[in-house]
């Protein structure tokens, strides 16, 4: 027993400067924004706290009864619901094409697939914007062989979130492919043969085995992505700036642009904690039905 009190002592000293910068740079952090956002904080109270009042639930009630926000969250469930399950289907796809024994050069193809998730946004931003370009753009000149005039992708409310998830998904699905690649090398290959065996096909085979035995890292990889694109600030800040007439913007760019383009900080954080619920909602619904599904 003394040995054993011995060890989670030694446990707790390891994990105490790791809790430490958690805690100062996390929690405290989350708890100030907790607190900023039932103020009115802003640019002056920067230079003088003092100038912050307690506004209490002002801001979250002005914030639901603010139009540009219901569009925000709008926009933001469209990029969720489209771009996440389009993200993880291709991340499957190409996770079974580089798990296939036919297929050759599987490193060079990994390697092209993750190569734009290591890839900075902004260097991934200028090509998809000569891509997206009206009159010189590579999209629109490969649509003028089938005899579609040119579409302002970026310009054009119809189209600029489209074009978003779209970018989105080439530069993120990568990253998910990785995890699936992993997921199905652990799957035993006696599994599928012993399907061929009695006759499966290939959509069988698929059915009822990859997909069963990949329910744990399908699970994990929807919730990373819900989260992830929950969140989604670059594509629009770099590339559309939340236009053209709103269109683009999103929760978490609106709440950068009241924070620090238009100093309501209390404001910010408001949106900032509305999001946070929002986020585990999907997130304890999702680990429901995963749940579910494993008993």
């Amino acid at each position: 027993m003394k040995f054993r009190g011995q060890n989670i002592n030694a446990a707790y000293l390891f994990l105490t400067p790791a809790m430490t910068a958690i805690f100062i740079f996390f929690f405290l952090p989350v708890l100030a924004a907790l607190v900023m956002s039932v103020t009115d904080f802003d640019i002056y109270s920067l230079g003088d706290i003092s100038r912050a009042r307690f506004v209490g639930f002002s801001n979250y009630i002005d914030l639901f009864k603010n139009p540009l926000f219901w569009k925000a969250l709008g926009n933001t469930c469209y990029f969720v619901l489209v771009g996440a399950p389009l993200s993880i289907l291709i991340s499957m796809l190409a996770a079974m094409a580089l798990n296939s024994k036919m297929l050759r050069f599987k490193p060079f193809f990994r390697l092209t697939f993750f190569l734009p998730v290591v890839t900075t946004l902004v260097a991934v931003a200028v090509i998809w914007r000569y891509i997206y370009q009206t009159r010189f753009g590579l999209l629109n000149y490969l649509l003028s062989f089938v005899g579609i005039n040119p579409v302002d992708w970026l310009g054009n409310p119809r189209w600029a979130m489209l074009a978003l998830i779209v970018m989105a998904v080439w530069k993120g699905f990568g990253y998910n492919m990785i995890i699936f690649v992993a997921g199905l090398q652990n799957i035993p290959e006696t599994l599928y043969e012993a399907a061929r065996l009695d006759g499966a096909n290939g959509w069988q085979e698929f059915r009822n085995v990859t997909l069963p035995l990949l329910a744990q890292t399908t699970g994990f990889i929807t919730i990373t992505t819900l989260i992830g694109y929950c969140q989604f600030f670059a594509e629009p800040y770099v590339m559309t700036d939340g236009g053209p007439l709103n269109s683009t913007l999103s929760i978490v760019l609106m709440m950068y642009k009241e924070g620090f383009k238009f100093w309501r900080m209390g404001y910010s954080a408001a949106i900032a904690f509305i999001l946070f619920g929002i986020i585990l909602i999907i997130t304890l619904i999702q680990l429901r039905i995963q749940k579910h599904h494993e008993i």
